[in-house]
């Protein structure tokens, strides 16, 4: 494992941090104190990222990878890789230290619970047994919860009614991602055949695909690839392929001095006019104006 340490941040990062005496506030509220997040964030490929506790945290840390890999070692355990798609929960006063991996680092949602109730929704699910696959559906509800929970906290860091509803919104997360990591065998057997699907999206970012040819990839039907994509991420699946493409576009935008068009192009739409119009549509905001907007 590669312990290089690196100075704090990481490009497009989103970070908060509760201030102590809100944490307080919130330990006493009869409505937050038995879970309610304290630290919560998003570090993309997260080279050299590591941390070492080894008294452990008054928090429980949950960390969820969507790209890359990384390792966690807990107590005098040995360490496990957490890889793309994997949940890990480090339960509270657990010496630990994690870090991204030195060949494909990790690109990692994360947040700290603390509360009364945490560690008994972590023993219902089996949360601390080792890392947790998630399904397409468990992982597309953890981002999606994770964007609404955190931006309302950045937003209005103050607000008791802000910080309950987040409660209740990461109670539902955990106990959602609890019954679905179980699964039957037939809605494994259907969340093989949406990853399937969606690995062969991203292996085609640059390319324009059509339902036909990605039913016929997966081997099923239009209609039954169409019903499984509707259940599992709530999107038909071309509409899911574009969004791959505009979040690509986004960290594109971010990232390199490419051009709008260059970009388009590179991302297989030969219209930028177009490109600009499905980025606005899905993001809610320009592509120039995207990239000028200040990010971490």
């Amino acid at each position: 494992m590669d312990t290089t340490r690196k100075p704090e941040g990481f490009e497009e990062e989103k970070l908060f941090i509760l201030p102590e005496y809100m944490q307080t506030e919130l330990s006493r509220s009869e409505l937050t104190r038995d879970l309610f997040v304290s630290d919560i964030g998003f570090f993309p490929t997260a080279r050299h990222h590591y941390r070492e506790r080894p008294e452990g945290s008054n928090s429980h840390i949950f960390i969820f990878c969507s790209e890359g890999e990384g390792w966690i070692e807990l107590g005098q355990q040995g360490a496990f890789t957490l890889t793309r798609n994997h949940l890990a929960v480090i339960p509270a006063h657990t010496p630990h230290r994690y870090g991204a991996s030195s060949h494909a680092p990790w690109s990692i949602y994360w947040f700290h619970l603390q509360g009364n109730h945490t560690a008994a929704f972590i023993k219902m699910y089996g949360m601390d047994t080792g890392p947790l696959h998630l399904p397409i559906g468990a992982m597309t509800e953890y981002k999606d919860v994770f964007d609404q929970c955190y931006y309302l906290l950045s937003d209005k860091t103050y607000s008791l009614p802000i910080h309950t509803h987040v409660s209740q919104s990461i109670r539902q997360l955990i106990s959602s991602i609890g019954m679905r990591v179980g699964g039957t065998a037939k809605e494994k057997k259907r969340e093989q055949y949406l990853e399937v699907a969606i690995r062969y999206m991203n292996d085609h970012l640059e390319q324009a695909i059509n339902l036909p040819e990605l039913a016929q990839h997966t081997g099923l039907s239009r209609q039954h690839l169409i019903l499984l994509f509707n259940e599992g991420t709530g999107i038909p699946p071309i509409e899911y392929f574009l969004r791959m493409k505009i979040q690509k576009a986004a960290q594109m935008l971010s990232l390199t001095p490419l051009s709008i068009k260059e970009i388009a192009s590179n991302m297989g739409i030969s219209d930028p006019y177009y490109f600009s119009r499905l980025f606005k549509k899905i993001t809610g905001s320009s592509p120039s104006n995207y990239r000028n907007v200040p990010k971490g």
